[in-house]
Order: structure tokens, then C-alpha cells, then sequence
């Protein structure tokens, strides 16, 4: 089932954001076919969106997401679902709360993820991604400002020989 594709719902994603069953796709900037070219993770910088504006792009303001791919996937009964991802979060103004699950579509319920960097660090963040989250789905995050592919790339023999494009 597809459906049309839906402006961004708030003023978080950067301007001109569409969403759809498989794709997020930024001023007709694809963000599949991105990393198809890029692998992951990768970033795209574009213009933010003025608060409460209606969508209008900032003459001045960057925004930015990042997509990473999910290296693997647990259950834990102490924590729930979770993730580790080929890219470090810390390095970025992520926002949590828009996190989503791209280039698949899924029917399951959205649940809390816990998500992990391969670096190994004890933090984690906690999303809501869909339940049947796989390794080598990709997660594209929406931040606040300019974030930069060495701040969020991760410094492992895994991440450098990441897999190129949706699987």
C-alpha cells in the first residue's frame, strides 16, 4: 500500500520535507537514493524552516538529518528494543522525537528504541520506531543546525566498510 506524499508535520525536518511509505525527501533531494550513493552514515544540510511560519524556509538557518543504517537488533528485558547504528548521534543535535524508520514500508506498531552507536558508548537515545525494526533498515533523524559527516561518522573497521544503498 502507498500512499501520496505528506509535508513534514512540524517545523523540525528541514524546509520543503515530504514523507512517504519509503522515502523522505528533502527540496526533491531523495534521501533512498542519497544513500545509495553516499552509504551510511551520510547527512544533507538544507534550509530550516521559520517557527511557526507554515513551512517557509529561513534566509539564514540551517537544518540538517542524518540516516544510519542499523547494524543489529535485541530484545532486552531490562530496556526493551534494542539498536546499534552505524553513526554517533553525539556528534549532532538530533531530534529524538522525529526519528524515522526509511526506504521500507511497515505495518507494525511504533515502539521505544533504545539506539546505540558501534562505538560502544553507554548512552543511548530512545526513539519510537516501528516493532519490527531489522538490522540494515535505515533511520533518518532530523537535527537543529548544521551537523557534518565527521562528527557523526563512527571510527570502526564495520562503519568504514558499511554497505552502500537500501537493502
Amino acid at each position: 500500500m502507498t500512499h501520496t506524499p505528506t509535508l513534514a508535520p512540524t517545523d523540525m525536518w528541514p524546509a520543503f520535507t515530504t514523507h512517504s511509505d519509503t522515502d523522505v525527501v528533502i527540496a526533491a533531494v531523495s534521501l533512498t537514493r542519497l544513500v545509495g550513493w553516499c552509504g551510511t552514515p551520510c547527512v544533507h544540510t538544507a534550509d530550516a524552516v521559520i517557527p511557526n511560519s507554515g513551512g517557509r524556509p529561513s534566509e539564514s538557518d540551517l537544518a540538517s538529518v542524518v540516516i544510519a543504517r542499523v547494524v543489529s537488533v535485541e530484545w532486552r528485558s531490562d530496556l526493551g528494543l534494542h539498536a546499534v547504528i552505524d553513526a554517533d548521534l553525539s556528534g549532532c543535535q538530533p531530534l529524538l522525537a522525529e526519528a524515522r524508520l526509511m526506504a521500507r514500508t511497515s505495518a507494525r506498531a511504533r515502539t521505544v528504541v533504545i539506539l546505540t552507536s558501534e562505538r560502544g558508548a553507554l548512552e543511548g537515545h530512545a526513539v519510537l520506531l516501528r516493532a519490527d525494526l531489522t538490522a540494515g533498515d535505515l533511520v533518518v533523524v532530523p537535527c537543529t543546525g548544521v551537523s557534518v559527516l565527521h562528527a557523526v561518522k563512527v571510527a570502526s573497521a564495520t562503519a568504514a566498510s558499511s554497505r552502500r544503498g537500501p537493502q
